[in-house]
């Protein structure tokens, strides 16, 4: 089973608003009066526990951004202030976004249908002042795709600057609390449906990186569809060989059919969404995600790192 950060599915429309007047997404958050209670600086990062949340904020931090870090039970994290957040509780919403005017969005993980939640908040996010918005997707999911693919597609009407970062597969799955890390730590053993199938694995740091960019750049990105990969592509042969070389002990990649897969993983969760994840296993044997792309460079102006390098800052000696 393969992973990225959130896997989402199921659909939902866009938003069907139109401006009028020659008017822009950035002039209708503007709120009445010419007052404003947003600071331009001030950006909300929803998922800040998370994999690429968790390297954004010291990043924002850093570069002078005040920080709002959200999540479900307000996370402390140095450099910025903890906010309470719940996808599934709008409660939690207006005072996520109170002062706000950029957004990092991370869709709610195994989320059925992710528009259905995020596009009400999105809304609410575009009244209450935010102006520039970063989504994390996946490469598996282009613009009108299913699950977040619908968010990708919305926001060209929601906002003026809003680029779309989507990454391929993470290599904090071989290390974190993944499946894949488990069952290495756990038996040595790396199962997928993906045969030969390749991946630009990347680092979640590497998408971080870019994620600051999006969110502080002048000129804002307006539209960037950003494809992002490390710097090769490589099979779960090629990952559990890198894995035993540097690990101090044997891994091997089983195998599974689909079918196998799927069953496998219908033990754990909703029969939909094993049949998603074993659908994603599939698209790689079929080389969906056999590609590497210059995007990480292009934006930060630096390389991505590579598996070894990763691995070997993880486990070398």
């Amino acid at each position: 089973m393969t992973d990225h950060e959130t896997a989402t599915s199921g659909n939902a429309p866009t938003g069907d608003e139109t401006m009028t007047s020659g008017e822009t997404p950035a002039d209708r958050n503007a709120t009445t009066g010419g007052e404003t209670m947003t600071d331009p600086d001030t950006i909300l990062v929803t998922g800040a526990t998370g994999n690429t949340g968790s390297r954004l904020v010291p990043r924002l931090a850093a570069l002078g951004h005040p920080v709002r870090a959200a999540g479900r039970r307000a996370p402390e994290l140095p450099g910025a202030q903890g906010v309470a957040f719940d996808w599934y509780d709008p409660a939690t919403h207006d005072a996520a976004l109170r002062g706000a005017a950029r957004l990092y969005l991370v869709p709610p993980t195994a989320a059925p249908d992710p528009a259905a939640v995020m596009l009400p908040f999105l809304e609410r996010a575009r009244s209450a002042g935010v102006r520039r918005v970063a989504l994390l997707s996946s490469s598996a999911i282009p613009a009108g795709g299913p699950g977040v693919g619908q968010v990708h597609a919305a926001l060209p009407d929601l906002f003026d600057a809003w680029a779309v970062l989507r990454p391929s597969w993470f290599m904090q799955n071989f290390t974190d609390r993944h499946p894949h890390a488990e069952s290495i730590r756990t038996s040595g053993v790396l199962l997928t449906a993906t045969g030969a199938g390749r991946v630009g694995f990347i680092d979640a740091d590497d998408i971080a990186a870019v994620a600051a960019h999006a969110l502080t750049d002048e000129p804002p990105l307006r539209g960037a569809d950003l494809v992002l990969t490390g710097p090769q592509s490589l099979s779960y042969d090629d990952i559990a060989a890198t894995l035993t070389a540097l690990g101090g002990r044997p891994v091997r990649h089983r195998s599974l059919t689909y079918d196998q897969l799927h069953d496998r993983l219908a033990a754990d969760m909703p029969a939909g969404f094993a049949t998603l994840l074993a659908g994603l296993d599939r698209a790689i044997a079929d080389g969906a995600e056999d590609r590497v792309t210059d995007t990480v460079e292009r934006v930060t102006g630096r390389p991505p790192r590579s598996f070894r390098e990763f691995a070997a800052a993880r486990w070398g000696t």
